[in-house]
């Protein structure tokens, strides 16, 4: 019932879908679905725990300055948990992804939501301390970058498709951390004749 609903909510909109379309979607009774469920809220609160669950659980691991490992490695390993938690997790981390704080459940979860980037960006700083991630952008911006290209896999990823699981991870963490260009990649020239308006000064008149 649950993956059925929130296959629902992420068609038509949490809001857009009563416990008449789930029932329907069941060919059950709307009166048979409240034999399970009490509400529609219910059903939302266990697919965002679903989603924010392991998600905790990982970012919760890597902030652990106990663990014996480096932040820069800890860093790195949750970029490649949280690769794996969405594709294990698609449909409701695009739940999750979704929300907008419509209601008292969705608020608690966009509130844990802070919290842990909260602690991503602690863990983003300490690397930074490292010196493995660069220091003169602000932490926040940082993880809220790193994490927004891990979130935007909900938009096109689709398991089953040519791209494992884990080459999906190494192919996030080598752009996160190495960027697009290869280690020996010169920056482009400039085409000839072409200059930035900086470069450009006005002739003498006279």
């Amino acid at each position: 019932m649950l993956r059925r609903a929130i296959e629902l909510f992420n068609r038509q909109g949490y809001d857009g879908t009563s416990m008449g379309d789930i029932a329907q979607e069941l060919g059950l009774t709307k009166s048979a679905i409240y034999h399970h469920v009490p509400s529609k809220e219910h059903l939302l609160s266990a697919a965002l725990d679903e989603a924010l669950g392991e998600l905790t659980a990982a970012i919760e691991e890597a902030a652990d300055a106990s663990a014996g490992t480096t932040a820069t490695q800890r860093l790195h390993d949750v970029v490649h948990r949280s690769v794996r938690i969405l594709v294990d997790h698609l449909p409701a981390v695009t739940l999750l992804l979704r929300v907008r704080g419509n209601s008292e459940v969705e608020q608690a979860a966009l509130a844990r939501r802070r919290v842990l980037d909260d602690r991503l960006a602690g863990l983003v700083a300490a690397a930074a301390e490292e010196g493995s991630v660069r220091a003169d952008l602000p932490p926040e911006l940082l993880s809220r970058l790193l994490f927004g290209l891990v979130n935007s896999l909900v938009e096109w990823y689709r398991p089953g498709g040519p791209l494992d699981t884990d080459a999906l991870a190494r192919a996030v963490g080598a752009i996160a951390f190495d960027g697009l260009r290869g280690p020996a990649s010169p920056l482009p020239e400039r085409p000839a004749g072409q200059a930035s308006k900086s470069t450009v000064t006005a002739s003498p008149t006279g």
